[in-house]
């Protein structure tokens, strides 16, 4: 990686301001609704989303509203507030998974944010035969993550006992495609650690404008997960935003760039 400062939290003012730049992508949405609805429509394959931090399903309601108004079966995880790794059930979640995908006979997306990207991710190293692709979306996967966030203290106080999940595999690419979304301007955690540092070659970092908080309600996310999402199984390319839609994203999400070295991003 070309940046070599020492992982840090972000400052107070990304910090502090990260809240408000959430409502303010929220507002983007509203004001982008009707050309989110001419979007392509989807297979229609199920697709699951999973809650950050101290978050439910209900927070996650848009985004997966967005995805059904797509065609796609899109559901939360059902498994409650995500309180962090040592509350977790692995087993309750993998039956989760085992259940969508037996009843719709296909495989399954899982979207995470941010803790939400890292037991998506866990779930689809365990499970890979009923996972169809993991996006993370400004998720702690960097070995590092011990000193990315001030409210490491607040998760460490909560999570006292290592719960059921290995951490030293958190940073290990699961294997499936997979796409880790960060946001240099993240003001919650240090946006080197929610990059995919090493891999295979089905696996790509892709850089937005926006804050933590709001990533599920950023515009560039929701146009990435219908690009990701609308692609055929077996199909996988890395992720180019065509046409005017290069003006949203930094260069690296519509440049042809090699996907497993972040230096590019």
């Amino acid at each position: 990686m070309s940046d070599f400062r020492p992982i840090t939290p972000p400052g107070w003012l990304l910090a502090t301001a990260d809240v408000p730049r959430a409502w303010g992508e929220a507002f983007t949405l509203l004001m982008l609704r009707l050309w989110f609805d001419r979007l392509p429509k989807g297979d229609g394959h199920p697709v699951m989303v999973i809650p950050g931090f101290a978050g439910d399903d209900t927070y996650n309601r848009p985004l997966i509203g967005f995805l059904r108004r797509l065609g796609y079966h899109a559901v939360g995880w059902k498994q409650g507030r995500n309180l962090g790794h040592s509350t977790l059930d692995p087993q309750r979640l993998g039956m989760r998974l085992a259940k969508l995908y037996e009843h719709e006979g296909r495989k399954v997306t899982l979207i995470g944010h941010s803790l939400g990207g890292v037991f998506a991710r866990e779930a689809a190293r365990r499970h890979p035969e009923r996972v169809r692709q993991v996006v993370s979306l400004g998720s702690p996967i960097g070995p590092d993550r011990a000193g990315a966030s001030a409210l490491n203290t607040v998760y460490e106080a909560l999570n006292r006992h290592p719960g059921q999940l290995d951490e030293h595999l958190w940073h290990m690419a699961p294997p499936v495609p997979t796409t880790a979304v960060y946001s240099k301007t993240d003001g919650v955690l240090d946006w080197r650690v929610c990059m995919q540092s090493d891999g295979h070659e089905h696996t790509e970092n892709i850089q937005i404008y926006g804050s933590h908080n709001g990533m599920t309600l950023n515009a560039m996310v929701w146009i990435l997960l219908s690009e990701r999402l609308g692609r055929a199984a077996g199909d996988w390319q890395p992720f180019r935003a065509g046409g005017l839609l290069r003006l949203m994203y930094p260069r690296p999400a519509w440049e042809a760039f090699e996907p497993l070295h972040p230096s590019h991003a």
